[in-house]
């Protein structure tokens, strides 16, 4: 089961299963995300996915869906993500990210389904004193959404402690971008873009005016923020070295998903520019509320024990990005 499959991460690392065989279910309440990418999901890897239109808050409809469906494990990455808007909306953000959690585990727990793989975050890991980031870092989240990550990761930390028989795998993604390299599906939020690649995008098509860039008075070499961007397609495969984790016994183990390169938002943008032929005008406005100057990765933990590096830089970030925003300027509409 893939929560969330419907959604940005979660499509791409839908194809990523049906291609090397893993049969699919996911369940979505399509709340941010199209049914249409699943229809494109099939498309492009010739195989049939399993659709189930539900909210994992639910438990009379997951309870119905584990009887009926023989799962090996789940991977989660239902939920709410946005880190400014998390500061606005706080509850609605632990209510749906650790409420979803929590009916997601009882379930899995009645019906015997003890596998799990979670979507994480980089900012479990708030403003680290120090770059690349470990594993082993402090964790102390600066913002709503990152602190629903954190707990939900010592939940399920908890519910091995209770039970021994659990075996999961805690992912802390750093900054997806990019889309797959058909151009068939990509990141398509509702309303205004929170993220930077998106709105780069919408800028580049006319759908937004201006990027904003949240501050230019970071200590960084241009004064914006740094972040560790990393192709969605190498995020997925992640996923996939995470379920063959889970084979190897039960326990709880954490990964960067990560390039262990940053780029800042301006960097980010020379590279657009320079990818896709457009130029993308921008205003500096104030920072955001849980923001952060520096953040990438040491994924050298992954790379040993799962066996996974990325295969994608910068260039080939934005190119597939501008890939599928320029065949669909409108998304999946």
């Amino acid at each position: 089961m893939v929560t969330g499959g419907a959604g940005y991460i979660g499509s791409h690392i839908c194809i990523d299963l049906l291609t090397v065989g893993y049969p699919v279910t996911v369940v979505d309440n399509l709340s941010n995300s199209k049914q249409e990418a699943l229809h494109r999901i099939s498309e492009i890897t010739g195989h049939r996915l399993d659709f189930v239109r539900a909210d994992v808050r639910d438990r009379a409809a997951l309870d119905t869906l584990f009887r009926k469906r023989d799962f090996d494990a789940v991977i989660h990455c239902a939920g709410l993500k946005a880190v400014g808007e998390s500061t606005q909306i706080p509850l609605e953000y632990y209510a749906n990210n650790i409420g979803g959690t929590l009916t997601l585990c009882r379930t899995m727990a009645e019906a015997g389904v003890k596998k799990i793989v979670f979507s994480s975050s980089a900012t479990v890991y708030g403003d680290p004193a120090k770059v690349p980031i470990r594993e082993d870092f402090p964790t102390c989240a600066t913002n709503p959404y990152g602190h629903s990550k954190l707990f939900i990761e010592e939940i399920l930390r908890d519910l091995y402690r209770s039970d021994d028989a659990w075996s999961v795998v805690l992912l802390r993604y750093f900054n997806p971008v990019g889309a797959h390299p058909s151009g068939r599906i990509g990141e398509d939020p509702n309303g205004i873009p929170n993220n930077l690649m998106p709105f780069i995008v919408q800028v580049a098509v006319g759908r937004q005016p201006r990027l904003r860039v949240f501050g230019n008075d970071y200590v960084t070499p241009d004064g914006t923020g740094v972040r560790d961007y990393i192709h969605v397609a190498d995020l997925a495969g992640g996923h996939r070295k995470a379920l063959e984790r889970l084979t190897l016994g039960t326990g709880v183990v954490t990964y960067n998903l990560g390039t262990g390169h940053g780029y800042s938002v301006l960097e980010v943008v020379r590279a657009f520019e320079q990818a896709s032929g457009r130029s993308i005008p921008y205003t500096v406005v104030a920072r955001r509320p849980g923001d952060i100057a520096i953040c990438y990765a040491d994924p050298a933990l992954a790379k040993t024990e799962l066996d996974w590096s990325t295969d994608y830089g910068i260039q080939e970030m934005v190119r597939d990005a501008w890939c599928w925003q320029s065949q669909t300027p409108q998304g999946y509409q």
